[in-house]
């Protein structure tokens, strides 16, 4: 059976979480492979909302196997809230359910007051963190003095991993005039809620390659987006982790042929969340129309999305990064009755026409994007389900996509929610 990666083609908020939870209906098994809860996937069904931030977005199926896998950094109180809020709305959540690899990292409250003293602290221009502890957490996990999920098991065990943790943190907390924080309130902090966390506790990737092994249909989530990407995207203003498609091979502890079909979530148009470039980025009315017709509001920030018209140029370099095999396209019903749209389809650096995003940030500063024309249509497409009600010029804007990044268009997503979507190519056939 074909396993299918979902990930952000863009800057993240492309719509992953209504994506995966439509695909969830076919899958066995959902696998969340990196980042933490600095992501915010809104999926709507049935006119309830549900916010997630770290559990996989299939979790809202009934009868599916969720797993958090050894890429992701969980924040152990998020994680229970999280399940909390769920349950409050009626989704049911256990250890059967539900489980969390044992290798997967933790995020601290050091790691959240280390995240939101530094950039408070910048001088220069702020990456436009959530404060989370996502980066400080990724750092103590590289730099092997992280605290894993599996590492609750032993008290003892426990004790030692926190007090050579703060042995760094503490140097760090001096100079930068913050108190020390103990090891006894560490480990009482911990302590309290590890009867909460240990049942959900399980060696994921040997989960993972038994499902494989009995043909199951594994759907592999990622979070963020690819522009995000801590190699790939638009650094410093990128995530801490890896966030391309050949990360759900790492992350969840499997061999690269594990990845079958990787499917890219594009936004209709273009939006980005805190600081960076952004070529295509819209500073009149109509950026403004944009966001708010398409709701742009962080999920998990609450920061306004700053938005503009579609980047065919950054798409396709997502493309050729991820090896994506077809594109799922969200929000086409925001740009209904535009008389006219844009596309950005190349740029111009210091006067020479080039297709790709230039890595260096100066270079970035310096493009100019170039942009054609289309014509809009001036019709609701919110909630169709055939292709063939879509208006012409709505299906000449898809098509033209296509064209410009070189990847069919498998999945169209007309609203939030959940069955508005038209299948062209089943990414499980």
């Amino acid at each position: 059976m074909k396993s299918i990666v979902i990930i952000g083609s863009q800057w993240g908020d492309e719509g992953k979480g209504k994506i995966v939870d439509w695909l969830a209906e076919k899958a066995d098994v959902i696998v969340r492979f990196q980042g933490g809860h600095n992501a915010g996937h809104t999926l709507v069904v049935d006119g309830i909302t549900y916010k997630l931030s770290v559990l996989p977005s299939g979790i809202v199926r009934p009868n599916k196997l969720s797993l958090i896998a050894n890429g992701v950094i969980l924040d152990p109180w998020a994680f229970l809230n999280e399940i909390a809020l769920l349950k409050k709305q009626n989704v049911e959540i256990n250890p059967l359910t539900l489980k969390v690899c044992e290798k997967t990292a933790l995020i601290l409250p050091v790691h959240r007051n280390l995240d939101q003293a530094r950039e408070e602290l910048s001088t220069g221009s702020k990456i436009g963190t959530t404060g989370r502890g996502i980066g400080p957490a990724y750092e103590d996990k590289i730099g092997r003095r992280s605290i894993r999920f599996g590492d609750l098991k032993d008290t003892n065990t426990l004790k030692e991993r926190i007090k050579n943790l703060l042995i760094h943190h503490n140097i760090i907390r001096r100079g930068m005039n913050m108190p020390e924080v103990s090891p006894e309130k560490l480990f009482s902090e911990l302590e309290s809620i590890i009867p909460e966390l240990l049942p959900y506790s399980s060696p994921v990737w040997l989960e993972i390659n038994k499902l494989n092994k009995g043909k199951k249909r594994i759907l592999f989530e990622g979070a963020q987006g690819t522009m995000l990407d801590i190699d790939h995207g638009t650094y410093p203003f990128v995530t801490s982790s890896n966030t391309v498609s050949a990360q759900a091979a790492i992350g969840s502890g499997q061999g690269p042929n594990s990845i079958g079909y990787v499917l890219g979530i594009t936004k209709a148009y273009t939006t980005r969340v805190g600081e960076g470039p952004f070529p295509t980025e819209l500073h009149d009315d109509v950026g403004v129309q944009l966001g708010t017709r398409g709701h742009e509001v962080g999920t998990v920030t609450g920061r306004t999305r700053r938005c503009g018209w579609f980047d065919a140029t950054l798409v396709k370099q997502a493309v050729i990064i991820n090896g994506i095999s077809g594109i799922a396209l969200t929000k086409i019903d925001v740009l209904d009755h535009f008389e006219e749209l844009k596309i950005g389809i190349g740029y111009s650096l210091d006067g020479e026409i080039i297709d790709y995003f230039p890595s260096s940030i100066e270079d970035q500063k310096k493009v100019v994007p170039i942009f054609e024309t289309i014509k809009g249509w001036d019709q609701n497409v919110c909630g169709m389900r055939i292709l063939s009600q879509l208006p012409k010029a709505c299906i000449n804007y898809i098509r033209r996509i296509e064209e410009l990044i070189e990847t069919p268009i498998s999945i169209i997503s007309t609203s939030p929610e959940r069955n508005d979507t038209i299948l062209i190519h089943d990414p499980y056939n």
